[in-house]
């Protein structure tokens, strides 16, 4: 029989031939088209967010959308790329080649695969994947136990993830060299391949900045082509990655070069009071994922209507207490807990807790009620390491944490994040029946976390919503009543200051929950010990404001900083700011500004165009003007004070 051969470089696979460098660029092509594709999926899967897109709008953004993908590319694939143009003969030997296949397939698909998480993630955060994920995850502890959870809830994720890798080997595959390594005399091989990789880097250069303009594209930038809303949209997870990886998590701000001008703006630093000090009981309530959308009595003309909401025991409270329409400051637990309980707001992508500048000198309700006599204590019914809270709770003053452990019985936990919320707040508050007087506390719920577990005694008693959250807030408002019951019967609640507020808001459904100021409404509930005063008051409230409006009540007489106002004193401004990858925003005097760090990018009036669809900020110059420079002072004392550890009044 006769043996059959083949032609050197031809195998029985059809394959794409081609030299070293359009093999390259081929390859690089796949990958772009799949990371073009995925921004595709990123939109359908978040429809709902992005529904109010025009077609001609939606086209501009996937097509500026290009320059951040093929940044993206190139970034995962510098290796690579090194390996195949490298101006020397072993970049074509076997071993050159699969070590650059191996980074090639490895990288890429796990850049296919940050954006495909990004798909779900974002639907709590609102934002691109920045690197403090990464630290989060370092942090978090119970990722272990939430990884499978989250792979049955959307297992759908993994399919076209693993489609879309499939679809990158068995296409790249095919693209192979053909024929053998040049051969010819070294110095016209050298020449040649020298201003080969000289214009590949050149070529690479250009691509990585995102084209030729003076500064390089940025998370920053993307707000030149579309509005914050849909920032996400045109941006992909590898690069806001990336970028916020190498980048300083704060800078040196210099807007106002004088200290006088810049405290007579703004300063963080309140003044100590002359009236006399009361020592009530504080006890700060953080509701996990309790968004304003959520509570009834405050949404009476959604549906129509006829919404009834998830909070019963909460509206009833309302109408006890003095409310504020409250903004969160960030849209994390991690970032949450110093804003409201240390009055130190997250102006950059880290966690402050997680940050270079976790190491600076900072205080709290608790530090700051020390010296008054307070006993302090932390109650959070996560696993004892959970996002850091215990260390936060030891650096910043805390005299007890208790937490899963300290709990100590495990038939009560719900088997993802910890203790379920009607048996922790029980125990919190047979703990606190015992502790010395006057006390601070704070109780930090985790029930009406993904993946929202709902103990099935209760299946049947809490009506499901239209978001999944929304049984399991039920629950948790269900909870936060008993522990009320419990504690009214107390002697020491008669002398306790109560503050009941969210960490962060949750998904939205309706369509200002999801415009870049209603992502952020949450609850602001004080219950003050002699009933100064109820009603509900429609004007800006942040987290921040918590610790300066509780220490203004008790008269508390020692300066302090804190990034918010004394809410219950009529001369204090009312104003949030809102940090989100790389851009500001402020809420003040019924405008909602977006600010780049540079320049104001965009302005609506929330009283007038609540779905922020009017940009007024060539149209208003002298409210712009005035509301930037504000927010030029917080941002300046912010960074300044964080970068030179001045966040005591010490």
């Amino acid at each position: 029989m006769k043996k059959r051969t083949r032609k050197p470089g031809i195998t029985g696979r059809k394959r794409i031939p081609g030299n070293i460098y359009s093999v390259m660029f081929l390859k690089l092509g796949v990958v772009l088209f799949l990371f073009y594709l995925s921004r595709v999926v990123f939109y359908l899967l978040n429809y709902r967010y992005f529904q109010g897109v025009s077609s001609g709008e939606l086209f501009r953004i996937f097509l500026a959308g290009l320059r951040y993908d093929i940044s993206a590319v190139l970034m995962l694939n510098l290796p690579f790329i090194l390996l195949n143009t490298l101006p020397f003969r072993f970049r074509h030997k076997p071993a050159s080649q699969w070590i650059a296949n191996l980074w090639f397939y490895v990288m890429n698909s796990f850049g296919l695969m940050t954006n495909f998480i990004d798909t779900v993630y974002f639907r709590f955060t609102l934002k691109r994947m920045t690197a403090d994920i990464f630290r989060f995850i370092k942090v978090g502890g119970d990722f272990d136990k939430l990884i499978p959870q989250f792979i049955q809830d959307f297992w759908y994720i993994i399919l076209v993830w693993i489609a879309f890798v499939t679809a990158l080997i068995l296409v790249c595959r095919r693209i192979r060299l053909q024929g053998t390594p040049p051969k010819g005399k070294n110095v016209l091989f050298y020449l040649t391949n020298t201003l080969a990789f000289a214009l590949t880097g050149f070529v690479f250069v250009i691509g990585f900045r995102g084209g030729f303009q003076l500064r390089p594209i940025s998370v920053v930038t993307a707000g030149k082509y579309t509005i914050s809303r849909n920032v996400p949209l045109l941006l992909n997870s590898p690069f806001s990655i990336f970028k916020t990886w190498f980048h300083p998590a704060l800078d040196v701000k210099k807007y106002f070069s004088s200290e006088s001008e810049l405290n007579h703006v703004f300063t963080p630093v309140h003044q100590g009071k002359t009236s006399g000090f009361k020592a009530s009981n504080v006890l700060v309530i953080i509701m996990e994922s309790f968004s304003r959308e959520h509570i009834g009595f405050l949404n009476r003309q959604l549906e129509g209507g006829s919404y009834r909401g998830f909070t019963p025991v909460f509206d009833s409270l309302i109408q006890h207490g003095v409310y504020f329409d409250g903004y969160a400051n960030e849209k994390t637990s991690i970032m949450a807990v110093p804003a409201i309980l240390s009055g130190i707001p997250c102006l950059m992508n880290d966690a402050f807790i997680q940050s270079a500048y976790s190491g600076d000198h900072f205080t709290s309700f608790a530090g700051l009620l020390k010296p008054k006599g307070y006993t302090s204590a932390f109650f959070h019914g996560g696993t004892n390491g959970t996002m850091g809270f215990d260390v936060y709770a030891r650096l910043v003053g805390f005299d007890y944490y208790f937490g899963r452990t300290e709990y100590n019985n495990e038939k009560d936990y719900d088997g993802n994040w910890g203790i379920r919320d009607e048996e922790f707040f029980q125990y919190a508050a047979r703990r606190m029946d015992s502790m010395k007087q006057p006390f601070f506390a704070a109780i930090f719920t985790l029930s009406s976390h993904h993946p929202y577990h709902v103990p099935g005694k209760y299946k049947h008693k809490f009506r499901e919503g239209k978001l999944p959250i929304q049984q399991s807030i039920m629950y948790s408002d269900y909870s936060l009543g008993r522990f009320l019951q419990s504690v009214r019967k107390t002697e020491w609640y008669k002398n306790t200051f109560v503050v009941i507020t969210a960490d962060h808001t949750s998904e939205g459904y309706f369509p200002y929950y999801q415009t870049s100021a209603g992502q952020y409404r949450v609850p602001i509930l004080f219950l003050i010990p002699d009933s100064t005063g109820r009603g509900i008051y429609q004007v800006p409230a942040q987290q921040t404001d918590i610790l300066p409006t509780v220490l203004g009540y008790l008269g508390f007489d020692r300066d302090f900083v804190a990034f918010g106002s004394d809410l219950l004193d009529p001369s204090d401004p009312h104003f949030s700011v809102h940090y989100t990858t790389n851009l500001y925003s402020l809420i003040k005097d019924g405008y909602y500004l977006e600010f780049d760090g540079y320049r104001s990018i965009a302005m609506y009036d929330l009283r007038k165009d609540s779905l922020q669809k009017h940009n007024l900020v060539r149209i208003l110059p002298d409210i712009v003007q005035r509301n930037e420079r504000f927010l030029k002072a917080y941002i300046q004392q912010y960074n300044n004070r964080v970068i030179e550890n001045r966040l005591t009044a010490e």
